[in-house]
């Protein structure tokens, strides 16, 4: 049974296991979360579920978002996600999704918006090598260096590492190991990092890669 959720970053953490080990987590406060709208093959040629997360005031809400809330007949959420599980037929639209669909032991896929680092240069962008320090190679010691050749093909192919805008992009990190489940305060604590800040808003799925 495939299983997901919304949730978001709480920040990170150690806690120990039975052996006395530090395990680092990061703790996800995972939902409560209910089923907006489900999709069918007959209607929409796929199978998938719609979740909601987080309240949000009527008045902040637009009204074609109003009118599919209403339909669905739940509150308001601010956060919508889509998740293509194998059991849609098992959720029906105003199912409650918790913390405790997850157990100790499981393996998931995490994705989330990383952070965001403005505009940044080669070095920290691409790892690319700083030029010399001498040989009146200055001032341009962390700038990206040769483009290309000259006359042929005289331009820059596509995908050539260069400075821009850094982070704030959907990041996945696969195979994280589920380590405590907090039923009472949904919170899940999930072994190592994950994307985003503290706050950011992320999905948790069963690892497809286990």
């Amino acid at each position: 049974m495939q299983k997901a959720i919304i949730g978001k970053k709480i920040g990170m953490t150690q806690i120990f296991d039975e052996s006395g080990k530090v395990i680092p987590v990061t703790v996800v406060e995972a939902g409560p979360c209910v089923v907006v709208q489900k999709k069918t093959v007959e209607n929409d040629g796929y199978s998938a579920v719609q979740m909601g997360y987080g309240d949000v005031k009527v008045q902040r809400v637009n009204k074609p978002m109003k009118g599919h809330f209403e339909k669905a007949d739940v509150a308001p959420k601010k956060t919508l996600k889509e998740f293509r599980l194998e059991n849609c037929d098992a959720l029906n639209v105003g199912d409650i999704v918790k913390a405790d669909t997850f157990a100790v032991g499981d393996s998931v896929d995490v994705s989330g918006t990383s952070k965001g680092k403005g505009f940044a240069g080669a070095i920290k962008r691409h790892n690319q090598h700083r030029l010399k320090e001498t040989h009146g190679t200055g001032p341009v010691h962390r700038q990206a260096g040769s483009m290309g050749a000259c006359s042929s093909p005289s331009r820059i192919y596509k995908g050539k590492g260069m400075p821009g805008h850094m982070g704030a992009e959907a990041v996945t990190v696969q195979n994280l190991e589920i380590v405590k489940v907090d039923t009472e305060n949904n919170l899940i604590a999930v072994k190592g990092a994950i994307p985003g800040p503290k706050g950011g808003i992320v999905a948790i799925v069963d690892s497809v890669k286990a």
